[in-house]
């Protein structure tokens, strides 16, 4: 069924009774050309651009629970392009540029709301450090600005322009930047991943790899064997003991990330606004809740909870510049369970073991990169050579001292 205001419309006055289940439910097939370990919005990317751009359409996605039960659905639902080197921008420009199109490429509403993201500055050497990123965005086609005092307040009003330690002296705006709802990203990508062929096998955990000679050859789940050409993973905060079963040990550290909504409120927000002198960043959505998140928890976990003191100094840093929502109720929180890599950026690469190829490593910033993952994962597994946009992503790179350290964004941010 292909969604339309005239298929709305039937069905409006039909009591909406011929609609049809968004995506199949299948049986695993013995045997396919390609699995993809991971059910969220990487995995289910990777399948889609898979049977779409590369015909290949013989595709399996594991997913352990349900779909849009991991951070595809517990994030703070923010994409942007705003990177400075160039082993990231073109990357996350690429994606910035699937977004765009995404909703009418899949045809599925999943709520892209461009309406710009602001990075503020509070001195001297950090205006001067985002005019350097704003240039390096220009050179790889994204737009950036540079917002004097005066231009911001205009903007946003509300902020604590005169706070005596964090003084707001500008920003940087990537006015294509803003928001997309989360969980309609992985049901879209289900959605057209099944209607070209793709088996979305849900409940279905991958409990050991089959490696014989050196060559992966498929997975052992709880649902049966399932054999398969090439294996790809894509499990996030679960990469580190899921690539343990294969006998491999990644620089990755997984940690919980919390994420915080408030009561709904009368808009307020024109876009995504972050903190320059922490770690804060804050949207507002449709039904009005601000949205915000902060830094990692700060010790290794694969529970999707967090803790108190993170509670706090999030808020704090939401006050520093915003004093105005401490009259606002903290709705609901949860966490998701994060990869970080040790210098901060991803892994898209084959692994040493024939047949098997990884997905990971994403950090703070894997929501963002979900189309461009999904294509560049997909150009791999398809071509077994990098994507010109990822070739900076590889497993080696720990090795040969070649990391990718946007802002010591890491597992181990202390020692970048």
């Amino acid at each position: 069924m292909r969604y339309s205001v005239l298929s709305l419309l039937k069905e409006a006055f039909n009591g909406n009774k011929g609609w049809k289940p968004t995506w199949r439910d299948p049986e695993p097939q013995a045997e396919y050309d390609v699995i993809i370990v991971g059910g969220g919005g990487h995995g289910l990317a990777t399948a889609y651009y898979l049977a779409r751009e590369f015909g290949i359409n013989r595709v399996a996605v594991l997913e352990k629970g349900w779909i849009g039960s991991g951070n595809v659905g517990r994030n703070t639902t923010i994409i942007r392009s705003n990177y400075l080197l160039e082993g990231n921008q073109p990357f996350y420009e690429k994606s910035l540029k699937l977004w765009e199109g995404l909703e009418q490429d899949f045809n599925y509403n999943a709520m892209v709301s461009q309406r710009g993201i602001i990075n503020l500055y509070h001195s001297d050497p950090q205006r001067d450090a985002f005019v350097r990123r704003a240039n390096a965005m220009r050179l790889s086609g994204a737009d950036a600005e540079i917002l004097n005092q005066n231009t911001l307040r205009q903007m946003c009003p509300f902020l604590d322009f005169d706070n005596a330690r964090f003084p707001v002296q500008g920003g940087l705006i990537q006015r294509r930047g803003g928001t997309v709802r989360h969980d309609a990203v992985a049901w879209g990508y289900a959605r057209g991943a099944d209607q070209r062929g793709v088996d979305i096998l849900q409940n279905c955990e991958v409990t050991d790899f089959i490696i014989e000679n050196g060559v992966c050859s498929g997975v052992e789940t709880n649902r049966g064997i399932i054999r398969a050409n090439k294996v790809g993973v894509a499990v996030a905060g679960s990469s580190g003991r899921v690539m343990a079963q294969a006998g491999m040990r990644l620089p990755i550290e997984t940690h919980v990330l919390q994420a915080f909504v408030s009561e709904g409120l009368k808009p307020v927000l024109p876009g995504v606004i972050t903190f320059g002198a922490g770690h804060f960043y804050v949207s507002q959505s449709d039904k009005g809740g601000l949205v915000f998140g902060g830094d990692i928890d700060g010790y290794n976990s694969y529970a999707q909870r967090g803790n108190l003191p993170v509670v706090e100094d999030v808020c704090e840093s939401g006050m520093a510049i915003m004093p105005m929502i401490g009259r606002s109720k903290l709705l609901r929180m949860w966490g998701g369970v994060m990869d970080m890599s040790m210098d901060g950026s991803p892994i898209i690469d084959k692994m040493p073991i024939d047949g098997l190829y990884l997905n990971a490593g994403w950090c703070y910033g894997g929501f963002k990169a979900t189309p461009a993952s999904g294509w560049c994962f997909a150009h791999l597994l398809a071509k077994d050579e990098p994507h010109e946009t990822a070739t900076q992503y590889r497993l080696d790179r720990f090795k040969r001292g070649a990391m990718v350290d946007e802002r010591g964004a890491g597992a181990q941010p202390n020692l970048h």
